[in-house]
């Protein structure tokens, strides 16, 4: 028969065995995991470099139409003063000789309906009232 210290010693080497067991499937399975991660990692370093590219390419052709776009607005901004400013000359243009025959045709009428109603005297001044 065994001794207590025979027994203990079993029972401690059973369980040894099982832990060595344990961490024997446990490491089995990180290196599976490690494996699978290298092949994920170097099939997206695949997939990445050519969507870097592209998006370099992407990122010039942007580049390139902002500064089209850039100059049209510039032209735009140029343009727009210059419409401004021939409005205004247009309007110093027409404006004061419309206001001068505007307040001429005024005066014209008050005059003709003036002297239709008898508001100017023989020398033709206005009556006061």
């Amino acid at each position: 028969m065994l001794t207590a210290g025979e027994v203990a010693g079993l029972i401690v080497a059973l369980f040894w065995a099982i832990l060595v067991c344990f961490m024997a499937v446990v490491l089995v399975r990180l290196a599976r995991l490690l494996t699978e991660t290298a092949k994920t990692v170097a099939d997206l370093s695949d997939r990445v470099v050519p969507l870097l590219d592209d998006l370099s390419v992407t990122v010039s052709e942007t580049n390139r139409q902002l500064v089209a776009v850039e100059a049209i607005a510039v032209d735009v901004k140029r343009v727009s003063g210059d419409v401004a400013k021939v409005s205004n000359v247009a309007s110093s243009l027409l404006a004061r000789p419309l206001i001068k025959i505007a307040a001429l045709l005024h005066a014209l009428r008050a005059a003709l309906t003036g002297r239709r109603r008898g508001a100017f005297g023989a020398d033709g001044r206005r009556r006061r009232a």
